[in-house]
């Protein structure tokens, strides 16, 4: 008998379960199948960390590392979203990255597709600012040797800004009240949003080349960092550096500062107070001609008094007629010389007001709200005159029509069948004029105003020839 244990060992085998199938994967296979449940499981995730390895490859995309004390992932940021980002990704730079978590099939390794990126505790346009304050620093943007002073008498003065604002509606009142001759070109453009430093960058290069200015002034009133961003552009920045003229930056308020005011030669707190820097050396001459003005009359007026002063002394100690005499001289050369610095003093008022008048007038010739108004003028005038020569044109070919109409119904031989005449035709259509043309039992078709019919010929005759009358002459 066989032993127990032999037994035992048969049944074992007979009741064992049966060995698992073995399945191979072929690597590319394994890696794609991973790559579709991460993606599945992650698609839209935020990832916190610490940028490191970052490097930008030829075609745009940049690579790095985020990392922590425990663990890193690998990132790709794609050139389309690179191009949006507002700041520069740097090593060492604490952000976050949303995306979505695949796999890099050649190197079988996890990482993360990013969409955006945010700086932690710092906002993009912020660290933007910095970013690009730091590279122009480095490049001698900022230097203080490379400003220059504005002029001290500017004839024009160029000014970027929006035109409906307020910004230069207080320009022009401030320059208007310390420096009316001198002369504001305004180039419009726009202070805010994704075309405005473009066009700001272009109105800095058109006033350098116009050679109608001596400074530029960038101005735009206050707003949020994001409404400021046209002026902490690099383009706006690069225009400021390269203008040949002297440019002042005045954007926003005393506390805001801009790129464009560190590169400019001159930084306005506001608008209003570029205007008052740029007319400062007019209004200072200005000041000091009128107080010079005043302090000769105040002297002029005191020795006048001081010398009629005197007389009336002289007078009262010697009553001779002869110092009477000449002291009514002398009274009267007084009153001279004051009539005639009264008059100079009117004269030269007068040629201010008539100075002031001309340019006045001056500006109000060349104010573009009368030359629009006029070419509106015109166009009205262009546009009645087009409407009354088309109406008579219209008028004259629909008067030609009518007549050509009217010929051609008297032309037609449709026509003389409404007065009651016929036409006949042979079966072939051909029209009838003879009765030579006509046989015996001929089928004919006649046509009337209204309709037609057929009829069959049983005679045909010609008709009589009329007697010829004979004329006899004397």
């Amino acid at each position: 008998m066989p032993s127990t244990d032999s037994s035992d060992r048969q049944l074992d085998l007979l009741f064992a379960d049966p060995a698992p199938v073995r399945r191979i994967w072929p690597v590319c296979a394994l890696v794609e199948r991973m790559r579709e449940l991460v993606e599945l499981s992650f698609p839209d995730v935020w990832v916190e960390g610490e940028v490191s390895n970052l490097r930008t490859a030829p075609s745009g995309h940049v690579y790095f590392t985020l990392k922590d004390a425990d663990a890193q992932l690998p990132v790709i940021l794609f050139r389309r979203q690179a191009l949006q980002l507002r700041f520069q990704p740097e090593d060492g730079l604490h952000l976050l990255a949303r995306g979505r978590i695949s796999v890099y099939p050649q190197r079988g390794q996890l990482q993360l597709i990013a969409e955006t990126l945010e700086p932690v505790g710092t906002g993009s346009l912020q660290l933007a600012f910095e970013q690009l304050k730091q590279r122009l620093h480095a490049e001698g943007l900022f230097e203080r040797e490379r400003k220059r002073p504005l002029p001290a008498f500017p004839r024009t003065v160029g000014i970027v800004t929006s035109p409906t604002g307020a910004v230069i509606q207080d320009f022009l009142n401030i320059v208007g009240r310390r420096h009316s001759a001198l002369n504001v070109v305004l180039i419009p453009v726009a202070v805010q949003g994704d075309s405005a430093p473009s066009e700001i960058e272009a109105a800095i290069k058109t006033l350098n080349e116009s050679g109608l200015v001596d400074v530029i002034v960038v101005a735009r009133g206050g707003g949020s960092l994001e409404d400021l961003a046209p002026f902490n552009s690099e383009r706006v920045a690069r225009a400021i550096f390269m203008s040949e003229l002297p440019v002042v930056s005045a954007v926003g308020h005393e506390t805001d500062f801009t790129i464009a005011d560190f590169v400019a030669d001159l930084r306005a707190p506001t608008p209003s107070a570029a205007a008052e820097l740029i007319t400062a050396s007019q209004h200072r001459v200005a000041e000091r001609v009128e107080s010079c003005a005043q302090r000769l009359e105040r002297a002029v007026r005191y020795h006048i008094l001081q010398a009629r002063q005197k007389v009336e002394s002289l007078h009262a100690e010697r009553a001779d007629w002869r110092l009477v005499f000449l002291l009514n001289g002398i009274y009267q050369r007084l009153d001279d010389c004051s009539f005639r610095m009264e008059s100079a003093l009117g004269e030269q008022l007068q040629l201010r007001q008539t100075s002031l008048a001309r340019l006045a007038m001056t500006l109000l010739h060349f104010d573009p709200r009368r030359q629009v108004g006029v070419l509106g003028e015109r166009l009205l005038s262009s546009r009645r005159h087009l409407h009354h020569t088309m109406s008579v044109h219209m008028q004259r070919a629909s008067a030609s029509l009518s007549a050509f109409d009217a010929r051609l119904r008297a032309l037609s031989p449709f026509a003389v069948l409404d007065r009651g005449y016929a036409m006949v035709s042979a079966a072939d259509g051909t029209l009838l004029r003879s009765t030579r043309q006509v046989e015996a039992n001929q089928l004919v078709t006649t046509r009337l105003r209204d309709g037609f019919f057929t009829s069959r010929v049983e005679e045909a005759k010609p008709m009589p020839a009329k007697s010829k009358r004979k004329t006899t002459t004397k």
